[in-house]
């Protein structure tokens, strides 16, 4: 993977999510559809802003503690994360466009290199 999309573990998590762009975790598990339809549509978005985002992804049954700590009762669960603190969470499957959208305003701007 990129070094801008990520999978965690739970022992490794809390220094994936220390970042100098805003961190979407997608909270998922592998028995989840939804989950599979998602994380394209993550990554994707991940690679599309590189370099203004980091996508790190969490498989909820390996990291139990974690997944109480952010409260997951769903998933797919994405939680947008800036400066180490949670600002918006979304649950459930969504479409790209939806998700560039929701996602769009949290990102710092491109720079003419990161366009390239």
């Amino acid at each position: 993977m990129l070094p801008w999309i990520v999978d965690a573990e739970q022992d490794g998590f809390e220094a994936e999510i220390r970042a100098s762009v805003p961190v979407l975790v997608d909270f998922w598990a592998p028995w989840c559809g939804p989950c599979r339809m998602v994380s394209p549509l993550v990554e994707r978005v991940g690679r599309d802003n590189a370099g203004r985002l980091k996508v790190v992804k969490l498989n909820t049954d390996n990291a139990p503690d974690i997944s109480t700590r952010y409260a997951v009762r769903g998933i797919p669960l994405l939680v947008l994360i800036r400066d180490g603190a949670e600002v918006d969470r979304m649950v459930g499957a969504t479409a790209l466009e939806r998700l560039r959208a929701w996602i769009e305003p949290q990102l710092p701007p491109a720079t003419a290199h990161q366009a390239e």
